[in-house]
């Protein structure tokens, strides 16, 4: 088997080592052969690749460390006012197709934050990484405003959720399927899915 080269454009700390990890535990699940090189992953917030230019400039850089072969995966929590996937999503992919339109190129946002992927996923974390025993999710964990915060109140008293600790670590433990559930997640997982079997395919 070849190996599927993918870069990371997010814009947390926490996701420059989540993300690769998120990519290769659902290649996994595809096919268990298959080979991901993973990389670069740069991080850019957010409040920067909406600006015009910014995205351009991350997007052109991560391009040609890849040689134009493999794909670019654009993964930015959707937390500002007013923010949809829906709609900014779709605007973010054509500026990112627009600068590379000879790369496969896929943008998620994850709505609010990465962390409601947890919150959605609850019972399959219950006692990993000092979270409590009881640990359940809630209804809708994509309208928690603070997912983090949510994270860190179902830790022990004077203990808080680490973003560059605790994300990497439960993205390795999260029950994805039931992740799914948060459309957000879904389609992201569909979106690293589509992409994988797209650059797998060149290769059968």
């Amino acid at each position: 088997m070849n190996e599927i080269r993918i870069a990371a454009i997010v814009d947390g700390h926490g996701e420059v080592e989540s993300v690769p990890l998120l990519i290769r535990r659902i290649a996994s699940e595809i096919d268990p052969s298959i080979l991901i090189n993973v990389k670069p992953t740069i991080r850019k917030p957010a409040n920067q690749l909406k600006k015009e230019g910014e995205l351009e400039k991350a997007v052109e850089y991560v391009a040609r460390k890849l040689d134009g072969d493999g794909g670019i995966l654009i993964l930015i929590d959707c937390d500002w006012d007013g923010g949809c996937p829906k709609t900014d999503a779709p605007a973010l992919l054509n500026r990112a197709r627009f600068t590379r339109s000879d790369m496969l190129i896929s943008v998620v946002l994850a709505y609010k934050e990465y962390e409601a992927w947890f919150i959605a996923a609850a019972e399959s974390l219950r006692g990993k990484r000092r979270l409590s025993e009881t640990l359940t999710s809630v209804d809708n964990p994509e309208q928690i405003r603070g997912a983090k915060e949510w994270l860190s109140h179902r830790m022990p008293q004077n203990d808080s959720y680490s973003e560059t600790l605790d994300q990497p670590a439960l993205t390795a433990l999260f029950d994805m399927q039931a992740a799914r559930r948060a459309n957000s997640f879904d389609k992201c997982y569909r979106e690293i899915a589509c992409m994988i079997n797209r650059l797998k395919a060149d290769f059968d």
